[in-house]
């Protein structure tokens, strides 16, 4: 495709925002991608249906049958791989919790012109490929081989500038991350707007860095200068602030929503009584959740938790409350092995990446 500079001025330029109060191109990426819906945090696994969706550009549609995967760049064995290829080696299925960037941007104030996510871009899935780590020692990597490319066949333009999407790890990450290449989810092959037909899966860092639609794997000398690896995932406080990378994902909670909805502000209605609140919890890089507390009534109280078997798989909680009549906002926070707990405001990031506040429920009893 030629790269054609910048067709889009001024359409591309970032709009100031007012919180609570969404533009029409805000409610145009609402209506392409979908969040998880809260009731199913009930199910170990997400529906495949349900489970969160972020697609920068449009879904290209690929015929697995003639679909190639070339290994390119400095590698001593470069080649490529056809979807037979890559279904006759070992098979591996695994679950994974998967949480978008963006998760939380519209609770952080002032908020940034994007897709306006609150809590539900998140899901668990099994996930069925093949471990990533000997195919590219199959290429044989040069020595002087620095980072690993992965780009898809998405092509779109952002900020001005039109690029396949592509995202880069390091050997180091590579040979710490137990990354997968996948062909299917829950049982089923990939459907179009999930990769299909083939993706990474990269557990315990946010969405962005499972590549979909993959076509070419680049061993590169110099580190990957990609879009979407250097121009935007970063933590920036400032818009010339260089950043930081976006990688492993923050620890976080949510339950689902008690009682029954209003049907546009989502707030709850319960009965009183015992009524028990049931959610999840997850965290990047492995880290296993320690501790799930509850506020009720302004008071924190700890949680039963379920420690999951599954080391990239979400932990599953939940706490008894005994609900009287009246107004309550109902809050959970959760603990990782490594001490993280979540903050109850939003740390601060322009782009509103990585929001792990607590969780906030608004209940009416009767």
């Amino acid at each position: 495709m030629t790269v054609i500079k910048n067709p889009f001025r001024p359409y591309d330029e970032k709009q100031e925002t007012q919180d609570g109060v969404y533009s029409q191109s805000e409610l145009g990426l609402a209506n392409r991608n979908n969040g998880i819906l809260l009731e199913t945090l009930k199910l170990d696994i997400t529906p495949t249906g349900a489970h969160y969706l972020l697609n920068h550009f449009d879904v290209p549609i690929l015929d697995a049958d003639s679909h190639l995967l070339q290994l390119t760049g400095a590698f001593d064995a470069p080649r490529g791989l056809t979807m037979r290829d890559i279904r006759e080696l070992p098979t591996k299925t695994m679950p994974v919790t998967m949480e978008c960037a963006g998760n939380g941007r519209a609770g952080v104030s002032p908020r940034s012109h994007s897709m306006p996510w609150m809590y539900e871009a998140v899901g668990t899935s099994n996930w069925t490929g093949t471990e990533l780590a000997p195919i590219i020692a199959a290429a044989k990597p040069h020595n002087n081989v620095v980072e690993i490319s992965f780009t898809g066949a998405d092509y779109g333009f952002d900020m001005g500038e039109g690029h396949y999407f592509g995202r880069s790890l390091t050997l180091e990450q590579l040979a710490e991350l137990d990354v997968m290449l996948v062909y299917e989810m829950n049982g089923e092959p990939l459907l179009p707007q999930h990769g299909a037909p083939l993706r990474i899966i990269v557990p315990g860092w946010y969405g962005m860095a499972s590549v979909k639609w993959l076509t070419t794997i680049e061993a590169l000398t110099k580190p990957y200068n990609g879009f979407q690896q250097v121009r935007t995932y970063q933590f920036r406080e400032t818009a010339e602030d260089p950043g930081r990378p976006i990688q492993k994902i923050r620890v976080k909670s949510l339950m689902v929503p008690p009682g029954v909805p209003d049907w546009s502000s989502r707030k709850r209605y319960v009965q009183a009584g015992t009524v028990e609140l049931v959610g999840r919890a997850w965290s990047g890089g492995g880290r296993s959740i320690e501790k799930v507390e509850v506020k009720i009534g302004g008071e924190w109280y700890p949680a039963e938790i379920k420690p999951s078997q599954d080391r990239y798989a979400w932990t599953k909680w939940k706490r008894s409350w005994n609900a009287e009549p009246g107004e309550h906002v109902l809050r959970c926070r959760a603990t990782d092995s490594e001490g993280n707990t979540q903050p109850l405001d939003p740390p601060w990031d322009i782009a509103g990446f990585a929001n792990n506040s607590a969780q906030k429920v608004h209940v009416f009893v009767e």
